[in-house]
């Protein structure tokens, strides 16, 4: 079963209350065919996918869509469940509404791709989504006791603490993470579903049917009464068939005994391909469509009775959000440190950073004060390891979740700036915790001042500069959303940064200077050089000694005014990660 949608549980349950009425849904693309070097120009092509599809689905009703490969179906169910942007017209409403937040939150939409977590666990899974989704009136307690009955009904207790699992470890089985993405839609809901081939069995479970051809209807009614509609327009076949085989011979243009006559033209065959369409079209047309249009008018004046008799119990149920701001940051965060548990401090990384401290302090171990060339070396290594390795690991950060958010955020389940804050705050243990690590050993075997303020302050320079390495990393992610594109663009980056910090190339030519001013490196380097050197003598002749900030390679620097330094970086800090904030906007 490809795509279901689950609409939502109507104010009342009776059974004549329409939840998904659709009217003349056309959906229209644009698509461009390229020419030749010496043949035409390209053009622009307009291509419809859905031509006029009509029905409508009632509490506790299964609709399933059927139709060959290319029809239409997955599209039209992406626009019932709110998920479709384009050229889209027609009529769709919800209980007797259009579609709004309110909506969007009391909608299920189960994809193709399970788009789930894999190192939460069943039970964890379905608790979040309840506690993000079910309204603020319910306590815990409550949402925890509907998550419990919901993994019994859909007989999931076996696994409730398993993990999901991915594509580098296994977890629950495909059918189970199923079930798993269709925990939230109980009893008495509307489900609607588009599948390709049914068995006979569960073709009679579908209460309706709606069949389509290249885009076009050619049935829309019960599914029990379909083989005798199309026997009434001329279609009837002489052997026993599933009743799904026979209509997705009808919808590719096949006729019920097609198969017992001998034709050896294609041409015939393709004539009598498009002639069973057009004839199962202006049946259609002829039988149903109209039929179906007057139905729809009188259940409008029923909707219209019942909206206005609770239009004020709607009014209330439809507040744009049904948790508080601060209630989804503390899910999201509890949520994504539940997720990065198990991969936050991998081992791998852990020796990495770890291994480059070590062999960093051996190889500037006990740096006396007069070798001044090289604590510079070792201050500059401070800023350019600490200013890339974050930027690397933050451009993953969006383009791996994408595709989770763009389902929860199709779903209204939670403010994006509520999952912004959390996501970012969520990585803070890691990015700090190691950076400061690597620091205690780096610091103290290379020998640098052994006075615990300039230490502390050192610290605190080497995690700003993460945290503004971080924010332009997370920047290119969400702008691109494509790992391959930031992490070139990052190589770039680090590579225009790294020449123009500061020290390889001192005199930097006046109409490319001010590329240094854009890297954050020469600030967290010019930084660290003021705090560790600024009170320190060297014998710059013989009986004489000069201020180390008068170095020449430290001076072409320059050590003044170190607190618009950071300021520079926190706007950084604080720009990137706002043009992070605006480019998730972007992503749908």
């Amino acid at each position: 079963m490809p795509l279901c949608s689950v609409a939502p549980k109507p104010e009342n349950q009776r059974a004549e209350m329409a939840t998904g009425p659709f009217e003349e849904i056309v959906y229209k693309v644009n698509y461009e065919r390229k020419g030749t070097c010496c043949g035409p120009k390209s053009s622009s092509k307009e291509k419809t996918i859905l031509n006029g599809v009509t029905g409508m689905v009632s509490p506790g009703e299964i609709l399933a869509m059927l139709g060959p490969s290319g029809s239409g179906k997955t599209t039209l169910l992406t626009a019932l469940g709110g998920r479709l942007s384009g050229r889209l017209s027609g009529k769709i409403t919800y209980n007797g509404h259009p579609f709004s937040g309110s909506i969007k939150r009391r909608t299920g939409f189960v994809a193709q791709d399970d788009v789930l977590y894999p190192h939460l666990t069943v039970f964890e899974t379905l608790l979040f989504t309840a506690l993000l989704r079910l309204p603020k009136s319910l306590s815990k307690e409550e949402k925890t006791q509907h998550v419990d009955h919901i993994i019994a009904e859909l007989g999931l207790t076996r696994c409730r603490n398993s993990m999901i699992g991915g594509p580098l470890f296994r977890g629950i089985s495909g059918g189970e993470k199923k079930r798993v993405s269709i925990g939230l839609a109980s009893g008495g809901r509307t489900v609607i579903t588009t599948i390709h081939q049914p068995s006979s069995r569960l073709y009679h479970m579908f209460d309706k049917v709606v069949l389509l051809s290249e885009g076009c209807p050619i049935y829309y009614g019960l599914g029990s009464t379909a083989l005798d509609y199309f026997s009434s327009v001329g279609f009837s076949t002489s052997i026993t068939v599933n009743p799904a085989d026979l209509l997705l011979d009808l919808a590719n243009g096949i006729g019920p005994d097609f198969q017992h006559g001998i034709i050896t033209n294609s041409d015939n065959i393709q004539q009598d391909t498009i002639s069973v369409r057009e004839t199962l079209i202006s049946a259609y047309d002829k039988n149903i469509s109209t039929r179906l249009k007057n139905e729809l008018c009188s259940s409008d004046v029923s909707i219209h009775n019942h909206t206005k008799e609770t239009s004020i119990r709607y009014d209330v149920k439809s507040e744009k959000w049904c948790t508080t701001w601060w209630y989804q940051f503390k899910i999201l965060l509890l949520r994504g440190l539940r997720e990065r548990r198990f991969e936050a401090f991998n081992r791998l990384r852990i020796f990495q950073v770890l291994s480059v401290a070590i062999l960093g302090g051996l190889l500037w171990w006990h740096t006396p004060s007069s070798h001044i060339d090289d604590r510079i070396a070792m201050l500059f290594f401070f800023s350019v390891f600490w200013g890339f390795y974050p930027l690397y690991n933050a451009v993953f950060t969006f383009p791996q979740e994408r595709t989770m958010l763009i389902k929860e955020r199709s779903s209204g389940m939670y403010r994006l700036s509520s999952y912004f804050l959390a996501r970012t705050a969520g990585d803070l243990p890691l990015e700090l915790a190691l950076p400061t690590a690597f620091t205690i050993i780096f610091y103290w075997m290379g020998g640098l001042r052994p006075d615990p303020a300039t230490f502390i302050l050192s610290l605190l320079i080497v995690l700003f500069s993460v945290l503004v390495s971080q924010s332009l990393g997370l920047a290119y992610g969400a702008l691109l959303m494509d790992v391959k594109q930031a992490a070139t663009l990052a190589s770039v980056t680090t590579m225009v940064f790294l020449i123009a910090g500061g020290y390889y190339v001192r005199q930097i030519p006046p109409f490319i200077a001010w590329l240094k001013y854009l890297s954050y490196s020469y600030y967290s380097y010019k930084l660290l050089l003021g705090f560790n050197t600024t009170s320190d003598y060297y014998e710059c002749a013989k009986g004489v000694y000069c201020r180390v900030a008068d170095y020449p390679p430290i001076k072409s620097v320059g050590l003044s005014h170190l607190w618009i330094d950071i300021s520079i970086m926190t706007l950084m800090l604080v720009g990137y990660r706002f043009i992070a904030y605006l480019a998730l906007h972007r992503v749908k």
